[in-house]
This record gives C-alpha cells, structure tokens and sequence, in this order.
C-alpha cells in the first residue's frame, strides 16, 4: 500500500504573496502614459516583458507587499534567488490570465544591440480588475456608493410609492391606490346613492375614477467621455493622463454594475478625435500634440445621437485650451499660442450645438489659468452644465461625485 507523508507547508515568497496586491502596486507602470519619457513616440509602442519584470522587482522592494517578517526574507536573498521570485510572479500573472506575453516577431538583436525582448497586453480580466481597485479608492472617502438609477424631478407609476397618487393613464403600472380611487367614485356618485336599505349596491368604478400610485421616475443616461491625449497631459512636470485614464476606467465599472441601463463610450482628442473601446483605454498614450476641442464635441454629439435615453451628457476631460480645428477640406488648423478666435469661434458653435441637442457638457479642467477658466465657465453656462478647476489628485473624487449626487441629470 502506498503511504503518503504530510508535512508543514511553509510556502515561499512568491505563494505568500497575493497576486490583487501585485497587481494594484503595478497599476502605476501598467497605465503608464508615457511620462517618464515624454519627447518619445511611444504610440506604437508595447511594453516589454522585461520592463515587467524590473517593475515586478521594484514593487518587491518597496515594502508595500511583504509583511515584516516576509520583507526581511526577501532582502536577504541573493540578485539569482530575487531573479527566480520574479520570475515565479510573472509566471503565474500569465496562468491566471491577468497578462498575455507575445514573443518578439523580430528575431535577431535591437538597435542597442540587445537581445529583442518579448512584449505583453493587459487582459480584460486586469482591465476590470484595475478599474474596481480605482473605484473602490476613489469612493472611499465618499461613503458608499448610490445604489440604482438616477433619480429626476418627474415622478411615475411604479412599485416603490413616495405618497403621492396620480390619475391612471394607459400603459402606467396598475398599482391601484384604492382611498383615491374609492374617494373618487363616492366624490361622483355620492355616499348615500351607493348604499340602499341594508344592501350595498355594486360601485360604478368608471376608467376616470382609477388613482395609481407614484414612484420616483428613473431615468437612463447616456454619457461619452471626451479625454484629451494631447502631449500637454504628461509634460510640465506632471502627469495628468494616467490619473484620468484611472478615473474613466472607475467610471467604467461604476456604470456597468451600478447603472446598467446606461451606457459609456470614450472619445480621444488631440489634432483631431477618435472613438476607441473602453477596454483599450488602459493602454493608450498621449499623442499627437494638439487640442481639438472641436472634432472631439462633433464625434461625442454623433455617438449621442444613436442613444435613445432621455438624459445625455458629455463629461470632458482637458488640461488645456483649444488649439486645433478641422477645415472643411479635411486640413488641419493649428495654433498653439493663445485662444486662436478662429479656433475659438467653431468650438463654441460645436457647444451651441450640444445645448440645442439637450446635451450637458461637465468639464474638469485640470489647468487654472485665467483665460482657461473664462473660456470652460462660458462652456458651461452654454449647457448648463458645470466647471470643475480640479487637480490630477482631486479629479477622481470631483467627477464621481458629480456622477452619483445626479443634480444636474435632472430630466426637465
């Protein structure tokens, strides 16, 4: 008969260590924009598997994974044992499907004269996995999230009463409200005609007499976000695309399980604009060098108008001023310096647009300067929308809380 022996497991690092976790402290080098590096063209370009693994080994080494005891281990190891750790991790992100690695289709050498390293993709599972981690931050100092729809200022027939009744109307949820109804018919007939002798007489309920009760009416939203790529997003010293790429991505996940009779789409703009799936979003870079404001509101109010919901909205993400326009004949026209009225003009007609197709713009200008300010607040009393002169720090908190208070959703 064949024994089988047990023994204490002690586990290794790489089993101690849980792979969310790991995956939370590379979120930074996982949506990277290109900030380290901004001057490069990193548009084409993947990140590579070695890139990963020294990402791996700095998230290792910073003492946010390990407990004490664990850390300890871990800096005593020699570079070969560390090596081996990190190759276990990325190991097991690729067989639980939170990585796919591609080998490199360049056999031979790079232009350094290295070895050509194999490059990776972020799956959906990581993508999800991220944009619930960016939520769950970002609510955290706002209590718990608003379960449902959003709420309007009109009521309707519905389960969930709020007290107040209403007459029937074809096609309303027949939940009758029986005083108004009976108050109704006894208000017509009168008290004493529906009673004779000792015999209650059948009441004459006519279609006029029926009252239902009223529930808060909810409304869905349709709701494109328009994220500006222009190079000015990473440059000046700060990072101000990676921050808004995490928070597109928290409002991803927040309208998929909170909201699902919404919708979300995502709309790029830089010399001129493109619509791409959210679940690219986390691998976008900034690119190219322009701000056309203009092309990005034309592309939203088009994918808007395949929407039928009665609320929609635009929320646009910017850090600077419009400084691009697409020409009739298809030319671009670009003028970096200053508010170009040409520019200027045809972005502010696009807004008009929007307000007569009962579109809200809400803008978050990541920017505080002057003529910025005038130009987003003259935006938002086009629409009726709201100005919010926020940070990459604060923009997370500014936004969703705008999304869930639903002020401004508010169907008239």
């Amino acid at each position: 008969m064949k024994r089988i022996r047990y023994t204490k497991f002690t586990g290794d690092l790489a089993s101690v260590l849980g792979l969310e976790d790991l995956m939370q402290s590379l979120s930074e080098f996982l949506l990277d924009s290109g900030f380290k590096d901004p001057y490069a063209d990193l548009s084409q370009r993947k990140q590579t598997l070695d890139e990963l693994r020294d990402a791996i080994e700095e998230a290792l080494e910073s003492g946010d994974l390990f407990d004490e005891e664990s850390q300890q281990k871990f800096d005593e190891l020699s570079d070969e044992e560390a090596e081996e750790i990190v190759e276990q991790l990325l190991q097991k992100l690729q067989e639980q499907n939170f990585i796919n690695a591609e080998q490199s289709s360049e056999p031979g050498t790079s232009e350094t004269g290295e070895a050509a390293s194999a490059s990776f993709d972020v799956t959906d599972k990581s993508m999800d996995f991220l944009g619930y981690k960016a939520l769950r931050e970002l609510l955290g100092p706002l209590g718990k999230a608003a379960q449902g729809r959003h709420d309007t200022r009109h009521e309707a027939s519905g389960v969930e009463i709020n007290g107040s009744s209403k007459l029937y109307e074809f096609g309303d949820t027949l939940n009758l409200d029986i005083t108004a109804t009976l108050s109704s018919v006894f208000a017509r007939e009168g008290l004493a005609s529906a009673i004779k002798g000792e015999e209650r007489a059948p009441l004459q309920i006519e279609y006029s007499d029926l009252y239902v009760h009223q529930s808060d009416y909810h409304s869905s939203c349709a709701t494109v976000v328009l994220l500006d790529c222009s190079h000015s997003m990473i440059l000046y010293g700060e990072d101000r695309f990676t921050p808004a790429k995490r928070v597109a991505m928290a409002l991803s996940h927040l309208i998929r399980t909170q909201f699902p009779g919404d919708t979300l789409n995502l709309v790029l703009f830089h010399d001129t604009a493109e619509e791409i799936p959210l679940s690219q979003l986390p691998r976008v870079r900034v690119g190219p060098h322009y701000t056309n404001t203009r092309e990005g509101l034309r592309l939203a109010q088009r994918i808007l108008a395949r929407q039928s919901k009665e609320m929609k909205q635009i929320v646009m993400i910017t850090d600077g001023k419009p400084s691009a326009l697409t020409l009739p004949n298809g030319r671009i026209y670009k003028n970096a310096y200053g508010l170009d009225p040409l520019v200027l003009t045809e972005t502010l007609e696009e807004v008009s647009r929007c307000k007569r197709s009962g579109i809200t713009i809400n803008t978050f200008m990541l920017a505080s300067e002057p003529s910025l300010m005038q130009f987003v607040q003259q935006v938002s009393a086009m629409c009726r929308g709201k100005a919010y002169f926020t940070s990459p720090q604060t923009l997370g908190s500014y936004l969703l809380m705008d999304f869930l208070s639903r002020r401004m959703k508010t169907v008239h």
